[in-house]
């Protein structure tokens, strides 16, 4: 049974900054690509940022140069750096990880419903 476990979340200043890192119990981490999303009261779950199994990243606009995502595959672990943080940033942040069968080491998504695993949430409150 796959599982992961988002922690690091917590209450911080506007222009703060938080680590969040997602612990994975997948035989085979290193092979998933590995995902952040969030969602916040009252709005749809949206993508943050992603990691390949190449390590290829990608973030969405609204935390490109704020945001770091990474992983530790000897961990079994994914992180999501986040600098600057603004209070748009509060919402409830996932970990999620894709099976991604017959994709390419650089391959990564940044919808949703392309995951397969989700972890159970990390609130993250940014105060103004």
């Amino acid at each position: 049974q796959v599982q992961l476990v988002e922690s690091g979340g917590g209450l911080v200043q506007d222009g703060g900054s938080l680590r969040l890192s997602c612990a994975a119990s997948i035989r085979t981490f290193s092979n998933f690509p590995m995902g952040w999303f969030r969602q916040a009261p009252g709005k749809e779950r949206e993508f943050v940022a992603a990691i390949s199994r190449g390590l290829n990243r990608a973030y969405a606009d609204s935390v490109k140069g704020r945001f770091a995502i990474s992983r530790d595959n000897a961990k079994n672990e994914v992180y999501l750096q986040m600098n600057s943080l603004k209070p748009e940033d509060t919402a409830v942040y996932y970990c999620a990880g894709d099976i991604a069968w017959g994709r390419s080491k650089y391959y990564s998504s940044s919808d949703s419903k392309d995951y397969d695993y989700w972890g159970q949430g990390t609130q993250v409150t940014v105060s103004s």
